[in-house]
């Protein structure tokens, strides 16, 4: 027990001294000497481990809200006309002449390199990943020696990376001969900024013919890097928009492939979605973070019981007669518009996007992909997938295939068609309400936002093969993807019409679309 108090009075004692080193050296800052007021920054950086209160110092000072009181010469901060204290972080209530800490232009090197240290230092991991960019965006050739001692203890790969590129730019610019022309070489492997401007920059100042030649190599390995990751991104944004299309056109393909109704409803069914979220959002207004996930399953009962509604109500005395159902379902819509229009005003709505949906993964300075539509991919892929095994795996699904191929054998086999065109119309229906709560971290709510989307989604239909899953889900990503390739060429208008006419000369030559459905309608 002896031993154990010795040793906890030794570290009380080093804690005290320790702190009290700090306030001695802070306030040697009232000098007036430059020297010694380097002496003593450079000291402090050196020695000092506590760095969020070095920091706060060191940010104070530079920015010109340092003080001391000359009768102590305590340090303190002045914040709004009133001064605190660096060492007991207390409020000074009394109204003294503090003097300001003044500093010149090697002392602002020595704080931000102070800053910089501190931060390539800290224990915080987005702290350091922070400061290496920062670094690297503002390399100068004092930062050598800081970048190769960061380098050396750092163990995180993603800040190490950025390290080790800020040290082969720092060596391609103020390095000679051999090793100059190694670090120009290994700089065609990154692809930020810095390194296309230091090689552009070696590639027109330098007279060294070899070394023009390198740097000339290595702008073209990075842009042709960047093409393919331009590429990546494509793809990407147009899987995104695939997925959107999946969403919307899955719950027709249902309904249309079991009742053969032309719903021009369906997209106000996707709008009811995405008001849902937006009403969900003003009911709860601290649980954005999560509307988006009570939006979900209230967006599908919500539209899910429009559509029921729907089909019990006007659908049901239309069967067989297509026209017909088209030109009341279009009336359905338009009645639904207005209901939207009185209750929420014609005006665009905005749905707040949870702040872990918002930003971006960044997997290389070249290629971001956004976190909303990431998501919205994997949502979609997992909507469809639980839709497929309900469809295949279940006996409402089972049902809802036996009412699609042969309703006359179904009915005898006692499957009431009547419900089970309800329920496909009630899923179908509740599947286009979840893909409005997609629809609502993209872009804005308003009462014609299904119309952007009814069309599309027959396409997708169609192309794809009436009522078969897997067909609508390749017809909605090839849509998607030759969509967001084509309009930088055409423009996005232009890019749909080519869309359309290239689905009307495929349905010229395959009227059934890719994967036809077997059974009765093959038989009609």
């Amino acid at each position: 027990m002896n031993i154990i108090k010795i040793i906890l009075l030794n570290l009380l004692i080093i804690t005290f001294s320790y702190a009290s080193t700090f306030e001695e050296l802070s306030s040697k800052l009232s000098d007036n000497s430059f020297k010694v007021k380097e002496e003593v920054l450079n000291e402090l950086i050196v020695n000092y481990k506590e760095e969020d209160k070095l920091e706060t110092l060191l940010q104070n000072m530079l920015a010109g809200n340092l003080y001391f009181n000359p009768t102590t010469n305590e340090i303190l901060i002045s914040q709004n006309e009133s001064f605190k204290s660096l060492f007991t972080n207390e409020n000074i209530q009394t109204q003294e002449d503090f003097s300001k800490i003044k500093i010149n232009n090697k002392l602002r090197s020595v704080i931000k390199s102070g800053l910089a240290k501190i931060n390539l230092f800290s224990k915080n991991p987005e702290k350091r990943l922070k400061a290496a960019k920062n670094i690297l965006a503002n390399l100068e050739q004092e930062d050598s020696a800081l970048v190769a001692e960061a380098l050396a203890s750092e163990k995180k790969s993603s800040i190490k990376d950025i390290l080790f590129e800020c040290n082969v730019n720092l060596k391609a610019k103020f390095s000679t001969g051999h090793e100059q022309i190694e670090a120009v070489t290994k700089l065609g492997d990154f692809l930020s900024a810095k390194s296309l401007e230091t090689l552009t920059a070696l590639s027109e100042s330098t007279g060294d013919e070899e070394l023009k030649k390198v740097a000339v190599k290595s702008i073209k390995q990075i842009e042709a890097s960047k093409s393919f990751y331009a590429f990546v991104e494509t793809a990407f944004f147009g899987l995104s928009q695939g997925s959107v299309l999946l969403l919307a056109a899955i719950g027709l393909a249902i309904t249309f492939g079991v009742m053969k109704v032309i719903n021009m409803a369906h997209g106000e069914l996707i709008m009811i979605g995405a008001y849902t979220t937006y009403t969900i959002q003003q009911l709860m207004p601290n649980l954005i973070e999560y509307s988006i996930i009570i939006a979900i399953p209230a967006a599908f009962i919500v539209s899910g019981i429009v559509g029921i509604l729907i089909e019990r109500l006007v659908i049901r005395h239309l069967y067989g007669r297509p026209l017909e159902t088209l030109l009341a379902t279009f009336g359905v819509s338009l009645v639904l518009q207005q209901i939207v229009r009185t209750v929420y005003s014609p005006l665009n709505q905005e749905v707040k996007t949870p702040s872990w949906m918002s930003g971006a993964l960044e997997v290389n300075p070249a290629l971001f992909l956004t976190y909303n539509r990431l998501y919205i991919v994997i949502f979609s892929l997992i909507v469809f997938f639980a839709i497929l095994y309900v469809m295949k795996k279940t006996s409402l699904g089972l049902k809802v295939r036996a009412v699609s191929q042969n309703r006359p054998i179904a009915r005898a086999m006692g499957i009431k068609s009547s419900f089970i065109d309800a329920a496909t119309f009630g899923i179908g229906s509740g599947i286009a309400g979840v893909a409005g709560v997609a629809l609502s971290q993209l872009t804005n709510v308003g009462p014609n936002l299904g119309q952007a989307y009814i069309v599309d989604s027959f396409m997708v239909v169609v192309f794809g093969g009436v009522g078969n899953l897997w067909g609508t889900l390749i017809a909605a990503f090839s849509l998607g993807e030759i969509n967001k390739f084509i309009e930088p060429l055409a423009g996005a208008v232009l890019a749909k019409v080519i869309i359309l006419v290239f689905i009307i000369l495929f349905i010229q030559k395959r009227p059934r679309g890719l994967f036809p459905q077997k059974g009765r309608d093959a038989q009609d």
